[in-house]
């Protein structure tokens, strides 16, 4: 008998709900056929998505660019480098002062 394939995108929505009703991956991925390391996959992938869609960051597009396509940063990509950039000077402005150079 084969085995039916099924993608864990289409399960998005169910894996969610499981997962705010206090549910464990593996607990989840049992009932939906998929293993822990799926799952965990999964939610990674969501995860980061969630974060750069917060960020401002638009999702890449997929597959190879077209030959001189050069694609501009988006302004909210500008600003979350900004602000990361401000972080790490933070950062090490702490450290340099912490060991007495500055």
């Amino acid at each position: 008998m084969p085995r039916k394939y099924s993608h864990i995108q289409e399960h998005e929505k169910e894996i969610l709900e499981l997962r705010s009703q206090g549910m464990t991956l593996r607990e989840i991925g049992e009932k939906l056929g998929f293993t822990h390391k799926e799952m965990r996959g999964f939610l990674s992938r969501y995860n980061r998505k969630q974060r750069n869609l917060a960020a401002g960051i638009p999702p890449k597009p997929k597959g190879r660019p077209r030959k001189g396509e050069i694609r501009e940063p988006s302004i909210a990509e500008y600003k979350y480098e900004i602000e990361r950039l401000k972080m790490e000077n933070e950062l090490l402005r702490d450290f340099l002062r912490s060991t007495g150079r500055k």
